[in-house]
């Protein structure tokens, strides 16, 4: 039966987890804690793909003392080799009597096996304590094993009319620098943005990761950088030249088009990718999310875009997290929409949300809301 001290040896194990969510990708984030009396004998967390898992650094600081200890884990020890070896078979080697898993993995290398390779050993295994918890850590990674595609957020930045630009098409700036900085520590944790070709024109968007605008505690790889989320755009026309500030850096670019041929690209940190079309012409993007994720193994797409791509991914359902800026401006009937939706009839056809959080980030608000 578990116990108050379970559920706080399972707490310490997601606080460690949530330290890898700016390096793991396209890995869960996973911590572990090895107890033993009720004093911890070691514990750790996945800290970047192909390195050791969580597992691996809570045994070795516990050494031989991990024999009839406990081991909390967020997420089920892995049972196959992949780029390392299988952190069931490491526990049971280590000779750990009981183990307590925050839920199962949905990988299907792994979705069970673990826990069986455990329990076949002679191991006691508990499943599901602070279950919910865990799911929250590993959103992208759950969204890409169980719907095959990224967990999408979409940002956009508005005033308090519900407008995101002048009908110029200028918005430099409309939130604060708190505001962007924010942003910065968003994409920090996605493993892509997803623009368009237009928007990037339009703002001679970067789209990178801004490190110096992060605090110096957000962990950094092995060689003290962070990863920077790949660079997604939609480019239907082949409008990008390569000319643009967004190749000024090392960050892969993908370009999406419709054909390959036409290309004006040259630059190295470039590669085209050939996208399917729905029936009106444009960008299939339920196949290309899809595409995302089998063939990018993308877990998070962070979206950064202009009312028409935001009010396609929201009439299709495809947004998981919406995240807006609000600055305390009016631009103004004749300024740029928030979204491009249909034109609805009645209350029943709009798509509701629910509040996650309200925040105040500089002079603006940042809300964030989930789709029903």
């Amino acid at each position: 039966m578990l116990s108050e001290q379970d559920k706080h040896w399972m707490q310490r194990a997601i606080e460690l987890a949530r330290q890898g969510r700016f390096t793991t990708s396209p890995n869960p984030n996973v911590g572990a804690v090895i107890v033993k009396n009720n004093n911890c004998i070691g514990e750790g967390y996945h800290q970047q793909a192909g390195g050791p898992h969580a597992e691996v650094f809570a045994l070795q600081q516990a050494a031989a003392a991990a024999k009839g200890a406990t081991c909390y884990v967020t997420l089920e020890p892995c049972s196959h080799v992949g780029r390392t070896a299988p952190c069931a078979q490491a526990l049971i080697d280590a000779g750990v009597s009981r183990v307590v898993v925050a839920m199962q993995d949905p990988n299907p290398q792994v979705a069970g096996k673990g826990i069986a390779l455990l329990e076949e050993a002679g191991i006691k295994v508990e499943v599901g304590l602070l279950a919910e918890q865990s799911r929250a850590l590993n959103a992208g990674f759950l969204s890409r094993m169980e719907q095959k595609r990224p967990f999408v957020q979409l940002k956009l930045a508005a005033s308090l009319d519900g407008r995101t630009a002048l009908a110029n098409g200028v918005s430099k700036w409309l939130t604060g620098a708190e505001a962007r900085a924010d942003v910065q520590l968003y994409r920090a944790q996605s493993c892509a943005i997803l623009s368009t070709a237009t928007t990037v024109l339009t703002d001679n968007a970067r789209l990178n990761l801004r490190a110096e605008e992060l605090s110096s505690s957000v962990p950094r790889l092995n060689n003290g950088l962070l990863r920077q989320p790949k660079k997604i755009i939609l480019d239907r026309q082949h409008l990008l030249t390569g000319q643009e500030a967004l190749f000024n850096d090392q960050t892969e670019v993908l370009q999406c088009v419709t054909r390959l041929e036409n290309s004006k690209l040259k630059p190295h940190n470039a590669t085209q990718l050939l996208c399917k079309t729905a029936k009106d012409g444009r960008f299939d993007l339920v196949a290309l999310l899809q595409q995302l994720a089998t063939e990018q193994q993308l877990n998070t797409l962070w979206v950064e875009a202009g009312a028409t791509l935001a009010g396609s991914l929201i009439s299709q359902r495809l947004v998981d997290e919406l995240i807006v800026y609000i600055a305390p401006k009016l631009l103004g009937n004749f300024a740029q929409p928030l979204a491009v939706l249909d034109n609805f009839t009645s209350l029943e056809q709009v798509p509701t949300l629910t509040w996650h959080s309200l925040t105040k980030v500089g002079a603006d608000i940042k809300l964030t809301a989930r789709f029903n």
